[in-house]
């Protein structure tokens, strides 16, 4: 049987085990042999990261032609209107070619959200906004080069769910073992 540990992966860290410098990786926080991460998660992004010791489902998971959404929310600059979230929706034109449509609405600040360590710059002038976008493939920095194509760049960036699996309640660096 095939195991998946659901990390709540925090702003900052690597989604690999090898440190090429000083960055924090994901070794910081699985000891467990074996395991690889199943599809990214940048450095500036939080939440869940699936990690899996068995290739096949590994490669399932990662590989776009599955399909599996991916689900995030963004908390972005300015208030997002209903023409941009229409446009994320129908696809964005990014200089590596379309986005696939995606689920996008505009949602309340998550409460149940932790304090991100450096916090998000805040300007005293321009409101913050958030958004739940889901989408069915992974482009390098997608969600971000979306929101700021759209005209609202992407302040904090976190992944709540990737197909069934979901964050929930997990903290910032810990994970959940499940059997598949």
């Amino acid at each position: 049987m095939s195991k998946l540990l659901l990390l709540n992966k925090p702003f900052g860290v690597l989604s690999q085990f090898r440190s090429d410098g000083e960055q924090q990786t994901l070794a910081s926080f699985i000891q467990q042999k074996g395991f690889y991460p199943a599809g990214r998660l940048d450095k500036d992004s939080e939440g869940l990261l699936l990690l899996t010791d068995d290739g096949k489902l590994q490669q399932k998971i990662s590989d776009p032609k599955f399909k599996f959404t991916k689900t995030y929310l963004a908390q972005v600059e300015g208030l997002i209107s209903a023409a941009a979230l229409l446009q994320l929706e129908q696809g964005v034109e990014l200089k590596d070619g379309k986005t696939r449509p995606a689920i996008a609405r505009g949602v309340k600040e998550p409460e149940f959200f932790w304090p991100r360590k450096p916090p998000i710059r805040y300007r005293k002038n321009i409101p913050t906004s958030w958004i739940e976008l889901t989408i069915t493939e992974g482009k390098n920095r997608q969600i971000r080069r979306m929101t700021a194509a759209v005209g609202y760049p992407t302040l904090r960036l976190v992944r709540i769910a990737v197909g069934d699996w979901t964050l929930n309640d997990l903290e910032p660096g810990f994970y959940r073992e499940l059997e598949v």
